[in-house]
């Protein structure tokens, strides 16, 4: 089973909570996961920013929300005791505590609602699906992707409209972000120069060129690549005696082209369309920051040490 969704979360929060002692953070993740009968694999899902657990983020959101409706109080750093309000929502045996549920309370409601930005204010709007189902970081992480998503759709449609000659170079710039080929220089000298035997270049794997790297790279709009050429690269590689090559398409590989790289003498790493694209994004090739972010988090040893 996936993990729950957010709300689900708060009454086994509160529930740990019940009997008045106090709990640190890491109590209520250990203690909530039997409660909702959560699986050590759904445990290990991760967020996709891969910097926690969902699991540990709906927990950890799930203590704030509580803390700001005042059901649950902070005793000290990182820990925390129900309040009596607290004991009055349990008594009243809810099914779930909700979104809803909490917005009967001043001091969440003012916490919850929207900040004043100095732009013009409009009537409220119901919540979301995703604002009662996520929690707040859980939607800047969705939004994020979904943005990345989108760039990396355009920036596939804009490498599958450029001539090969782009495509070579853009080859070069990308792996020479990657770490590979010392300079744009070095590289430029090796890619796109020996044009034969189903190689279209060689970079160096590193600054130092201790190994080559082999290049092929194949500009498709839509034909995916088959193992025929898959092939072809690796016999090429063969009679060279080189260890390592790369095989880059805008396009996609069939399973028999996947197939025929394992298990072999050679490392070949066969990158896609969508995996190029991700690349580029990844090393700010072909794209540019447009806006800058900073999530920060309260910094409790500040207060602590009053």
């Amino acid at each position: 089973m996936a993990i729950p969704e957010f709300q689900s979360f708060m009454l086994p929060v509160l529930t740990v909570a019940s009997d008045a002692k106090d709990h640190s953070v890491s109590q209520f993740k250990e203690a909530v996961a039997p409660i909702m009968a959560i699986s050590d694999v759904d445990m290990k899902e991760m967020l996709p920013s891969g910097t926690k657990t969902r699991y540990e983020d709906r927990v950890n959101w799930s203590i704030t929300y509580l803390y700001e409706a005042k059901l649950i109080t902070r005793v000290r750093r990182g820990v925390y005791q129900i309040t009596d309000r607290g004991k009055q929502v349990l008594a009243a045996k809810p099914e779930k505590i909700t979104v809803a549920l909490l917005n009967q309370y001043p001091e969440f409601i003012e916490f919850n609602k929207p900040k004043d930005n100095g732009t013009e204010k409009s009537a409220p709007e119901p919540a979301s699906v995703a604002m009662l189902t996520q929690t707040p970081e859980e939607r800047v992480e969705s939004g994020f992707q979904e943005l990345t998503d989108s760039l990396a759709n355009e920036v596939l449609e804009s490498v599958k409209k450029a001539s090969s000659s782009f495509f070579e170079r853009l080859v070069v710039k990308l792996l020479v972000a990657m770490g590979y080929g010392g300079s744009i220089q070095d590289a430029g000298k090796a890619v796109g120069k020996t044009n034969d035997g189903g190689i279209d270049g060689i970079i160096k794997e590193d600054k130092l060129g201790l190994d080559n790297v082999f290049i092929q790279a194949k500009r498709y709009s839509e034909q995916s690549v088959g193992s025929k050429i898959v092939r072809e690269f690796i016999g090429s590689l063969t009679v060279r005696r080189a260890r390592k090559g790369v095989l880059i398409t805008t396009s996609t590989f069939t399973q028999e082209a996947i197939a025929c790289v394992q298990n072999l003498d050679q490392r070949i790493v066969l990158i896609d369309g969508q995996q190029l694209a991700a690349l580029m994004i990844e090393h700010n090739v072909g794209v540019a920051i447009a806006k800058t972010y900073e999530l920060k988090k309260i910094d409790q040893d500040f207060f602590d040490g009053e």
